[in-house]
């Protein structure tokens, strides 16, 4: 990802930094104020940076070093932003009272060690939060978001579905308490330049899109580690 591609998303995310926060506020609330949380897939720290005004302390994990570095940048004091594998993670049983991941599952080979590790690290009684853009029911809609999201942003591995997500849920022991699914809009123009696409590749992956509107299903799921 170039530092040109890293800046849009940046500014992208704090653009919509009081919006996300006001959402985890909404599923999570209330916090005791005195939490332990984990952003495990954390990117430039959206996630983190929405907990931290709620948490004692935060910790943001991720393989990309230019988002980390960027996230640091606007890190506050309770919010530490480490190199690691999401797969993973260098913590051992329960250390965290909340563990969350935003947006991680489709860019991971095998999505079901994402949600293993964070349920391994959370507590007893401690909560989960997982957020992704979700996969069409219908099989051939479902190929061909993949098909589109897989050209416009080679990381891309596969959308999952409602259905899945519960289901990595469960296979883990937690419990399901909240759930709602958003739909968000995207401007097809914005949603490519995110990632940089240019010239010839740009334009077939345009020929890929159903519009100049780009718009997606993201499923937000709160659990609880019984």
């Amino acid at each position: 990802m170039t530092s040109g591609n890293v800046e849009l998303r940046l500014g992208l995310q704090q653009e919509r930094a009081a919006v996300l926060e006001q959402r985890v506020v909404h599923l999570l609330a209330p916090f005791t104020g005195d939490e332990r949380a984990l952003d495990s897939g954390c990117g430039a720290g959206a996630l983190s940076l929405a907990l931290a005004p709620h948490v004692r302390e935060v910790v943001g994990v991720d393989q990309s070093a230019d988002l980390l570095e960027a996230g640091r940048e606007l890190a506050p004091a309770n919010v530490t932003l480490m190199e690691a594998d999401a797969t993973s993670l260098p913590f051992g049983w329960g250390e965290f009272a909340l563990a969350g991941c935003l947006r991680v599952l489709h860019h991971v080979r095998r999505p079901e060690l994402v949600v293993s590790e964070l349920a391994r690290v959370t507590r007893r009684g401690g909560r989960i939060l997982v957020v992704d853009q979700l996969g069409d029911v219908d099989p051939l809609r479902a190929l061909e978001q993949d098909r589109f999201e897989r050209a416009r942003d080679p990381s891309h591995t596969r959308l999952l579905s409602d259905a899945d997500i519960r289901g990595l849920l469960d296979a883990n022991g937690l419990v399901t308490t909240r759930n709602e699914v958003i739909p968000e809009k995207y401007d097809l123009a914005l949603y490519l330049d995110l990632v940089g696409l240019e010239g010839e590749e740009r334009r077939r992956v345009e020929n890929l899109a159903p519009g100049p509107t780009y718009q997606i299903d993201v499923g937000w799921y709160v659990a609880t580690k019984p």
